[in-house]
């Protein structure tokens, strides 16, 4: 049954809605009711989620011998993963990317004690 047509349904004054046997009108409501509990439903899963600190099965890795995790949770460009490991959602680590970080990153190397050639600054 069409949604649109349920509420139209529901909404017809009381000479209309004669016309419907109470077969039809039964139907309507149970249409109204499992709606209005789809929605409500997807409402506190829609409030809840903000607030859940750590990662779900598609930020994690399905075989850890073939990317890093870096890489897994880079391209699932996922905004709760990156709000959780790194503070910022996407289009603001993109930014941070495209702001000159990208750059430097890839340019300067990272010192590391114990190699040759290794001088302490």
């Amino acid at each position: 049954m069409d949604d649109s047509f349920a509420v139209q349904q529901l909404l017809l004054d009381k000479d209309e809605a004669e016309h419907f046997d109470d077969d039809e009108r039964l139907m309507v409501l149970a249409a109204a009711i499992i709606a209005g509990s789809e929605v409500s439903q997807q409402e506190r899963i829609d409030t809840r989620h903000p607030h859940r600190l750590y990662l779900c099965r598609p930020q994690l890795l399905p075989n850890p011998r073939i990317n890093t995790p870096w890489k897994v949770l880079y391209d699932s460009q996922h905004d709760r993963a990156f709000i959780t490991t790194m503070g910022v959602d996407v289009p603001t680590f993109s930014s941070l990317l495209t702001a000159g970080f990208a750059q430097a990153w890839y340019e300067t190397p990272i010192p590391q004690a114990g190699l040759i050639g290794y001088i302490e600054t």
